[in-house]
């Protein structure tokens, strides 16, 4: 009997010992899994520092269109100044082009119509990567490194279906919310001709925020059938509004 009543002992300790450290080890999961709600916080504060921070910037964009397989040999290229002033909207010069004036015309500069249209004031709010826009939700996984940075990962569900809202993923910087990367297929087409576009985009830190740096965009038509434009955007000069 003495010996029955120490092995009960020892197995209600053991259970209880069990119990606590599963316990501990559920608490310090739950304390390392991010803060979704912070974090898409972030995302938010980031983009609304950088539009009320930068009055105006000039970048130089060179877009390259490529046709069916071929990703080697662009079929038409454009280099644009591009000037966006807050007030205003975006503006471009043309400072070189080259290849098929039908790419040039219809592709390219549907293109920069487009994004003269979308960044006009009263327009452009509604296609910032924001939560007023796109319902977030952090994948699961933990952080991903892009360009050397360690990201989360959302993902972006937009909500309206717009050709500039994008479905997808975004990658976002783990410290300050800033935008690195999205990937992703536009939630309408922009052309009853083509099928949705599928959208890449990447950026870095300039002057403290987040601006484009490389993009590609895929596309097929029955007019062109598969068509991809690539675009660099390099040189930008940012004038931000004088600290208070």
């Amino acid at each position: 009997m003495p010996f029955q009543r120490v092995t009960g002992q020892w197995r209600l300790k053991a259970a209880l010992s069990l119990a606590f450290f599963v316990f501990a080890g559920s608490a310090a999961a739950r304390a390392m899994q991010p803060d979704a709600a912070a974090i898409i916080q972030r995302v938010d504060a980031a983009v609304k520092a950088r539009v009320d921070s930068i009055l105006s910037y000039t970048v130089t964009e060179h877009y390259a269109v490529y046709r069916n397989n071929d990703e080697v040999h662009p079929v038409a290229e454009m280099t644009v100044k591009t000037v966006y002033q807050k007030d205003t909207g975006k503006s471009y010069t043309i400072l070189s082009q080259q290849g098929s004036s039908i790419m040039r015309s219809l592709v390219l500069g549907g293109i920069l119509d487009n994004e003269k249209r979308i960044n006009q004031p009263g327009i452009r709010e509604g296609s910032w990567i924001i939560s007023t826009n796109y319902d977030f939700k952090l994948k699961p996984g933990g952080t991903q490194q892009v360009n050397g940075r360690d990201c989360f990962l959302l993902a972006m569900t937009p909500r309206r279906k717009a050709p500039y809202l994008i479905d997808g993923t975004l990658w976002v910087d783990a410290t300050d919310g800033s935008i690195v990367q999205l990937e992703g297929t536009s939630s309408k087409s922009s052309s009853l001709l083509t099928g949705p576009t599928k959208v890449m985009r990447q950026y870095a830190s300039v002057s403290g925020f987040s601006e484009a740096t490389h993009a590609r965009a895929e596309s097929d038509s029955s007019l062109f059938g598969r068509t991809v434009v690539k675009i660099d955007y390099e040189g930008y000069q940012i004038q931000l509004r004088p600290a208070q």
